[in-house]
């Protein structure tokens, strides 16, 4: 990945790499400083197949320490700063790192976390060791399968697993967005959501790869994004459930013209279909509705885009072009067209397996296919309906219900700003979905509502109980995923 990197330096050295607040740097400034610090690693004995973990907010230095590591073999823990200690301290003490870098923001966060370890922190000490480092003269020679990076699992259900991503997943990720999406390397990548996740982390090595900008953003400034939309030239501009609604407003607001954005957003089944409707026709771009996760990068799903200007009726994906799937049971077998199963993926956008967790690498590999935990239906034309996560099923009197599938009736109607449905235990039936709500419009009702989920839904999958709360109550993750786990502890209240 490196070498790729370090050819855009050689093509285009003036060219802007990194956007920073105010601090701009050059691919031949970038370069040069991503050297020095493969210079400084090596000086330190740590070799490739060592971890250092980083724990910041986005920022150049980030990005650098990314390109270091991929130049000498060194895998980079990417730290969540949001998740609560214990399990911050589990992360890193799982990945061992012998060195980690932080951010003055998050200097005390990990020490706190029980890191003792050598640190670097960004600003007057990491720009001393720089400044004073021996340059590495290349990037080492690496084999495709070297890791790169350990991104966390998002642990809703226990503690978050390290998933394995090598150079090549990683390259590989970078050439299926720009053949599917046709991004190029005129356009920039706005990492504004953390670079410990996939959607910030892949796209912003896919851009250095690819002789594109990276401006990074401390975190989801509506302002400042709605500056960049209007000002830049962007590829894909990625948007989180939850924030889709937020954000069209802020550009209303703002009147914003957007200068030029070829995609926008991601897990539209998230996203009620009005925003998304919304969204689109401000950004004069269409919704990317694809299916992937930090194990498949954009695959199995990223061949479909949502018409701009327009509130989906249905969210039917489609099979990306570079990977093999197949649908199966509870026992691995195949299931016909129409009925739902766990999707498989084969492909070479696949992580490598979880670190320093081989049971569980074994178990989700099983048979030669990445088993994602995702259950869909394959329709008559071959498009793909995601119905829900697997271990989100409530048994509710021998029926299954998958919560997405109430989600979705919630969510047609344009009064509902988000919905998520959870299983509640019961005497009678062992258990039933329960609905949390957040209306945009207060007159709306729990009985049109209700009405609404009669006329959708077979009469087993009705919510037993509707509950309005506001919007800012959902429990989310960093990437605006609901958390259902923290949501069902109000139904034992």
């Amino acid at each position: 990945m490196a070498s790729l990197f370090l050819t855009q330096a050689r093509r285009a050295p003036d060219a802007i790499a990194i956007a920073d607040g105010g601090r701009l740097l050059t691919y031949g400034a970038l370069a040069e400083r991503a050297l020095r610090l493969a210079g400084a690693l090596e000086s330190r004995g740590i070799v490739a197949g060592d971890r250092v973990a980083v724990l910041s907010e986005n920022r150049a230095e980030y990005l650098e320490v990314l390109l270091a590591a991929a130049m000498t073999g060194v895998i980079v823990a990417c730290q969540s700063w949001r998740v609560a200690l214990p399990e911050l301290s589990h992360c890193v003490n799982l990945a061992e790192p012998a060195l980690a870098f932080a951010s003055p923001r998050y200097e005390a966060t990990l020490a706190k976390a029980g890191f003792s370890g050598p640190l670097l922190v960004f600003g007057e000490v990491y720009e001393t060791v720089l400044a004073t480092a021996t340059k590495a003269k290349d990037a080492r020679k690496l084999e495709p399968e070297v890791p790169l990076l350990i991104l966390y699992t998002s642990g809703t259900t226990g503690l978050p697993k390290g998933a394995v991503i090598s150079h090549r997943a990683q390259i590989v990720r970078n050439l299926v967005v720009r053949a599917e999406f046709g991004v190029t390397g005129d356009e920039a990548f706005v990492a504004w959501s953390p670079l410990y996740h996939m959607g910030a982390v892949d796209n912003s090595l896919g851009a250095l790869m690819s002789g594109g900008k990276v401006i990074t953003v401390d975190g989801f400034d509506r302002a400042r994004l709605a500056e960049l939309v209007a000002t830049e030239s962007l590829g894909w501009l990625l948007l989180m459930p939850g924030m889709v609604g937020g954000f069209a407003a802020e550009l209303e607001k703002r009147r914003v013209t957007a200068r030029g954005v070829k995609i926008c957003g991601v897990m539209a089944d998230l996203v009620p279909p009005a925003e998304i409707a919304k969204i689109t026709a401000l950004l004069g771009a269409p919704y990317a509705n694809t299916f992937g996760a930090t194990e498949t990068g954009c695959p199995p799903c990223s061949a479909n885009l949502l018409a701009v200007g327009v509130a989906p009726a249905r969210l039917s994906k489609e099979q990306s072009r570079f990977c093999e799937i197949k649908l199966v049971n509870a026992d691995d077998e195949e299931v016909p067209d129409g009925a739902p199963g766990e999707l498989c993926m084969r492909g070479p956008t696949l992580f490598s397996g979880y670190f320093r967790a081989p049971e569980a690498t074994r178990n989700d590999f099983r048979g030669g296919w990445f088993h994602m935990g995702d259950v869909f239906v394959r329709n008559p034309d071959r498009t793909l309906d995601f119905v829900d996560r697997v271990k989100y099923l409530i048994k509710s009197g021998g029926e299954n219900i998958y919560p997405a599938e109430i989600e979705r009736v919630l969510l047609q109607d344009p009064r509902v700003a988000d919905a998520a449905v959870v299983r509640k235990a019961d005497a009678r039936w062992g258990e039933v979905p329960v609905a949390f709500v957040a209306a945009r419009d207060p007159a709306l009702t729990a009985d049109e509502l209700v009405a609404r989920c009669r006329a959708g839904l077979a009469s087993y999958k009705q919510p037993k109980e509707l509950h309005f709360i506001a919007f800012d109550e959902f429990p989310r993750s960093a990437s605006g995923k609901i958390q259902r786990h923290e949501l069902e502890k109000r139904t034992k209240a």
